[in-house]
């Protein structure tokens, strides 16, 4: 089992920048990916950037550019620097990661934190 928090949400003006963390109950190093999705209001969740062995860094596309995804495997964290914040970046950012158990794949969602991007 892997519990994962998310810290970091709050109110931006656009253009503004914030830094989101997720901090998982075991090491990064037994986990196969870990990722960032959100979901706003009305429209489907999305991924917003992931880390998966390779390793491999993925961004949506909306965020190419402005969002920076990270690992910290001393304090057991991912964190997501985000840049140049648009209204639409406004949603529920929820930390996401899975891990093989058994041969299978188990995964694991953080409750989420708010980004409100406004002025």
């Amino acid at each position: 089992q892997v519990h994962l928090v998310e810290s970091g949400g709050g109110l931006v003006r656009p253009g503004g920048s914030l830094t989101l963390s997720c901090s998982a109950s075991k090491s990064l190093s037994f986990l196969r990916s870990m990722a960032w999705y959100r979901q706003a209001p009305g429209h489907q969740r999305e991924l917003v950037a992931s880390l998966a062995p390779g390793p491999t860094i993925s961004y949506a596309d909306s965020v190419q550019g402005r969002f920076t995804i990270s690992r910290d495997n001393i304090n057991n964290t991912v964190q997501l620097q985000m840049n140049s914040l648009k209204p639409e970046d406004t949603a529920v950012y929820l930390c996401f990661a899975d891990e093989f158990y058994s041969a299978s794949l188990r995964e694991y969602w953080g409750q989420g934190t708010q980004v409100t991007v406004s002025s």
